[in-house]
């Protein structure tokens, strides 16, 4: 059986979509993950995987390119499939993908379909109220055919040692990681650099990540009482930076599913802007830090709504200091705060 598993949108969707992937590598000969450009790089560290099929889709992403008719039908000639499996977001609509992928010959296709999916699907699976996004793609799988094979948590395949780019041994540092891809889902820049002087202060020693595009943020951030890596790791780097870490500090995005993927407590700079139930860290312990009830709850704001930022900026340096603290305890419990 040849299977797709399909997830469009960004890295860390991408990352949770994982041990549904596994699931379906149990009973597949080969598995294709098509995703977005912004999810290739995490695709590319699921274990199940065989290959990557890379489409920039008109209907999703923040910056989604035009309908070409051209880029839909390379799409459909690439896709070699009998089974597929198309993960989306509650507020996400399959039906476009599973049109492409029903053109494209699969034969059985199966998806969370609020909407009737006319002869579109051939498991039409209705999502349970308020699943985790990781445990809502094991239940469609497991609806597919492909029941859990393992204990469902996040996983990515043994990233490198990353001792040099540290400087560092495992366990003796506390990453903070200041960017968002969503401007909404992030803590200040001042904030971020007050919990790092908070965290040396109370005796950690902090690594400080980012990606290319945010070297000036985590200059700013580390303001050389951190190790910076802004700019210096990719994915695989990033896993193994995150994976020696004693714990992470970040908010809503990739790198907190990635340290979670890696086994490595998270403290969640967590804005409510969606429900932390469907996107905090998973498996793994963690305190969750933000108003959850601020105005912008539930809005899927890109930007804040609100002036000041008050579901994030309220949370303070010793905050933080004191949820690391917390989580760095032996035999520590998930919680959230």
């Amino acid at each position: 059986m040849k299977a797709l598993v399909t997830r469009l949108d960004s890295f860390g969707d991408v990352l949770l979509a994982g041990p549904a992937v596994r699931a379906v590598a149990a009973r597949a000969d080969t598995v294709t993950l098509l995703c977005g450009p912004h999810g290739a790089p995490a695709a590319r560290l699921l274990p199940g995987v065989d290959e990557v099929l890379v489409w920039d889709s008109p209907w999703t992403g923040f910056e989604p390119p035009e309908v070409s008719r051209e880029e839909i039908d390379a799409l459909v000639d690439a896709v070699d499939a009998d089974s597929a499996l198309i993960l989306t977001s509650f507020h996400q609509s399959p039906l476009p993908t599973a049109l492409l992928l029903r053109l494209a010959g699969v034969r059985l296709i199966a998806a969370d379909s609020e909407d009737h999916p006319g002869s579109l699907l051939d498991v039409r699976h209705h999502r349970a109220p308020h699943a985790h996004e990781a445990e809502a793609a094991l239940d469609l799988a497991e609806a597919a055919g492909f029941p859990r094979v393992d204990d469902g948590r996040l996983r990515v395949l043994p990233p490198p040692a990353t001792g040099a780019l540290t400087g560092f041994g495992e366990g003796e540092y506390v990453v903070v990681h200041p960017g968002a891809s969503v401007p909404a889902r992030a803590w200040s820049p001042r904030r971020c650099a007050q919990a790092v002087r908070g965290l040396t202060a109370a005796g950690h020693r902090v690594v400080v990540t980012g990606g290319a595009g945010e070297r000036d943020l985590t200059a700013y951030v580390a303001d050389g009482r951190a190790v910076d890596l802004g700019g210096r790791t990719g994915a695989a780097e990033l896993a193994g930076v995150l994976a020696g870490a004693a714990c992470v500090v970040t908010g809503n995005t990739g790198p907190a599913h990635l340290a979670a993927a890696v086994g490595t407590p998270v403290v969640s700079l967590f804005a409510p802007v969606v429900p932390a139930e469907r996107w905090r860290p998973y498996g793994v312990p963690y305190v969750l830090l933000g108003d959850q009830d601020a105005p912008c709850a539930g809005t899927r704001a890109r930007r804040c709504p609100v002036p000041g930022h008050p579901c994030l900026d309220t949370v303070t340096a010793l905050d933080v200091v004191a949820a690391v603290d917390k989580l760095m305890e032996p035999d520590e419990l998930m919680e959230v705060t």
